[in-house]
């Protein structure tokens, strides 16, 4: 009888308070977020779906659990904190000075204010009893329908405060059902699309490799609300996250089938010692709710990055031919002058020079040494870079050159020099990953040494416009002797550090393009893209493999970010297919073109001088996957421009079955009203097109409802169609 009285009574009390409510609504054109400060002072999130329609009494959503026991009020808390009454997994947990291990965070103030792209709502929260406050900011970007969010951590304590967890993002969903697709990985097979279903208790994706840290996991996760993820129809939640080190996604269903999802950098090994004062500002987490599958996701996604994320998102990129597999550590002056030749004939605009041209006590002969000593082999490059800018130049290419500048080889003059700026262990056998140790970018020297990479090379080659910044190594011997005492904060620090170098190359240089690069696609976060123009998405370029590998990528990423080469991985494709993937990202070669066959060649200088001039359809982030590698033995996919007058399909067919049934292909994305002509191009030379919709006129309404067969039951074909509208 007590507990029917106490929970009457905060129903009671509840009820009285529900006038006096503050609701925070964060908005996009077709997302809604509603958080509510309830009568506890505390902050909840109470909605998280499509957007409302206006009118909507804010105060009626999710009314409150009451724990009738001692009638407090629970629920879906926006940041809570270990030690308090939410058993499940929280946000934060924090160690006073004092040992006391939590913090109750109340509602103090919030604010919104219109930014570039959209609106940032930043509300303030602070402890009663201790000086430690966490403000949380939103950034809504309307027409994109994507919400960025992050935490921001601070305190006045007068002694030592750590903190254990810190995410970025907390949410809440209430569905019958959940469905996770994650993306794993390993060298030369990243993006692996797996989908699970979420049942109760924890799943984690998560790293622990601290530099190369998506080499296993990829910072990117989909989860079906409700029913399984799918292309094109059902609601789905995608996220990322914007941090180049270790990052944890948690996703938690508890007894009532409620699903938290957590978001942030990876705590693991990492307690932070927090100072006074000091903001500790959390990764930016980006998410999209689509009504319509992946689909309508990636194209929120792909729009939003253009335009707001990626660096020089609007701007062109450069076709390259690099030397690697051309030539790999054996190269001289002739040879690389040779070369720059091949890059003029075939049409591309950029030679990239790789690894090995560095090192003079310690030549860079193969991957045991000379990582740290970036000065030009003499015995290889006599007359240094400038000279191979120079020669590059007036042959009619620019030029680029591969870095590894976070990277040491213990066979170094760097390594002799400065042992104390590398990361090891002081009192242990040493574990070396691909002969190679990393430098502790914690260290404010080691980033000046960094930033002199990269400033040295320009200072000497202003005309150098690309670099390719290479990370072949994991932190494998986890100690800094620049931070001493408070290890747990190496693996956070040394992102940071990475940063600020990457902040002043960027201010001193703006108009350098630069790869991300981390042994194929151990790095491609939105946040080092604020710096990089571009990512190498895998080592693997077998053009069966990059199918699977860029379908993947293309979830989240747009094309111009995606840098896809021709090589000779898988000789038994045909030129053309392999020339025929690439060309759907940013197209580069990697391949000796000697050994090409005239029509083989020819075909390369055609797809070049049809890729530039399709670049703006190519490029649009609204994308089309029509056909899935995983579901069939074929793959296919459209980019549509935003006026509907153009577009490209690319089809290819992998490995069939023999006799397959080959079907008509439903298009999307036209205008149903519009005539297009539909077109074969970069046929191979002196070839006709088979298909027989080419060179025909269809509507748009024909073409999405009918479908043209572009498909075959043939071993590595691919067509890529013109459609422009008549």
């Amino acid at each position: 009888m007590k507990q029917l009285i106490l929970f009457i009574t905060a129903m009671l009390g509840l009820q009285t308070a529900a006038t006096a409510k503050t609701n925070i609504s964060i908005s996009t054109d077709n997302t809604q977020l509603v958080l509510q400060v309830k009568d506890n002072g505390r902050l909840y999130q109470t909605y998280l779906g499509e957007r409302l329609a206006g009118g909507t009494d804010l105060d009626l959503l999710d009314m409150p659990r009451v724990n009738v026991t001692n009638g407090n009020v629970a629920g879906n808390e926006v940041y809570p904190v270990m030690g308090t009454e939410d058993y499940y997994e929280p946000a934060f947990e924090i160690r006073h000075a004092d040992g006391n291990p939590t913090s109750v965070l109340k509602y103090v103030s919030h604010s919104q204010e219109a930014v570039e792209g959209g609106t940032q709502t930043v509300i303030r929260l602070k402890d009663d009893l201790y000086p430690v406050s966490v403000t949380l900011y939103y950034v809504a970007y309307p027409k994109e329908n994507i919400i960025k969010q992050w935490s921001e951590i601070q305190h006045q304590e007068g002694g030592k405060v750590y903190i254990g967890r810190y995410a970025s993002s907390m949410l809440y969903f209430e569905a019958p059902a959940y469905y996770l697709t994650e993306f794993s990985s390993d060298w030369a097979k990243e993006m692996q699309m797996i989908q699970l279903p979420l049942k109760y208790g924890k799943k984690i994706i998560d790293t622990r490799l601290g530099a190369r840290a998506a080499m296993f996991s990829q910072p990117f996760f989909e989860v079906g609300i409700g029913n399984e993820v799918k292309e094109n129809s059902g609601t789905v939640l995608m996220g990322t996250i914007g941090w180049t080190g270790n990052f944890r996604f948690t996703f938690e269903v508890d007894f009532d089938n409620e699903l938290r999802i957590i978001s942030g950098i990876n705590p693991d090994a990492s307690n932070y010692l927090l100072k006074k004062g000091e903001i500790f500002k959390t990764p930016e987490f980006y998410f999209t709710l689509s009504q319509n599958g992946t689909g309508e996701g990636s194209r929120n996604f792909q729009r939003w990055a253009l335009r707001h994320q990626l660096y020089k998102g609007g701007e062109d990129r450069m076709t390259l031919l690099n030397n690697w597999e051309n030539t790999y550590f054996n190269f001289d002056e002739g040879k690389l002058s040779s070369l720059f030749d091949e890059a003029k004939n075939l049409g591309v605009d950029l030679f990239l020079l790789d690894d090995g041209w560095f090192g003079n006590k310690y030549p860079r002969k193969d991957d045991h040494a000379g990582l740290g000593d970036w000065q030009a082999t003499k015995t290889k490059l006599p007359n240094g870079i400038p000279f191979l800018v120079k020669t590059a130049n007036e042959k009619g290419v620019d030029f680029g050159i591969w870095i590894e500048p976070e990277m040491v080889n213990p066979k170094s003059e760097l390594a002799e020099k400065h042992p104390e700026w590398i990361l090891k262990l002081p009192n242990r056998d040493t574990y070396y990953f691909r002969n190679q140790l990393v430098l502790d970018m914690a260290n404010p020297k080691v980033q000046d040494f960094v930033f002199g990479v990269v400033d040295g090379l320009k200072k000497e080659n202003p005309n150098i416009k690309f670099m390719k910044w290479d990370c072949n190594s994991p932190i494998t011997n986890i100690y800094s002797h620049y931070l001493k005492e408070n290890q747990g904060n190496l693996y956070v620090d040394y992102v940071r550090g990475l940063y600020k170098v990457l902040d002043r190359i960027q201010a001193r240089y703006p108009d350098l393009y630069m790869m991300l690069c981390s042994g194929g696609g151990g790095r491609n976060d939105y946040e080092a893209l604020k710096y990089f123009t571009e990512f190498w998405c895998s080592d693997n370029t077998d053009p069966i493999e990059r199918l699977y590998i860029q379908w993947g990528y293309s979830h989240f990423m747009p094309s111009k970010a995606m840098c896809a080469h021709v090589t000779d991985w898988n000789g038994r494709a045909p030129v053309k297919f392999r020339v025929d993937v690439a060309f759907t990202c940013k197209m580069g070669f990697d391949i000796g073109l000697k050994s090409l066959k005239d029509e083989d060649l020819q075909y390369c200088q055609l797809a070049i001088k049809e890729y530039n001039r399709l670049k703006p359809v190519i490029y649009s982030p609204d994308l089309y996957r029509l056909q899935s590698p995983y579901e069939s033995n074929h793959c296919v996919m459209m980019r549509v421009s935003e006026a509907k007058d153009h577009a490209l399909l690319f089809a290819y067919d992998l490995h069939p079955r023999y006799k397959e049934l080959v079907l008509p292909t439903r298009l999307q994305g036209l205008d149903p009203a519009t005539r297009y002509r539909v077109k074969e191009i970069c046929l191979m030379p002196g070839r006709q097109s088979w298909l027989g919709c080419n060179d025909r006129v269809y509507t748009g309404d024909y073409l999405m409802k009918v479908g043209i067969t572009v498909t075959s039951p043939n071993d590595m074909v691919s067509h890529i169609i013109e459609l422009t509208r008549e």
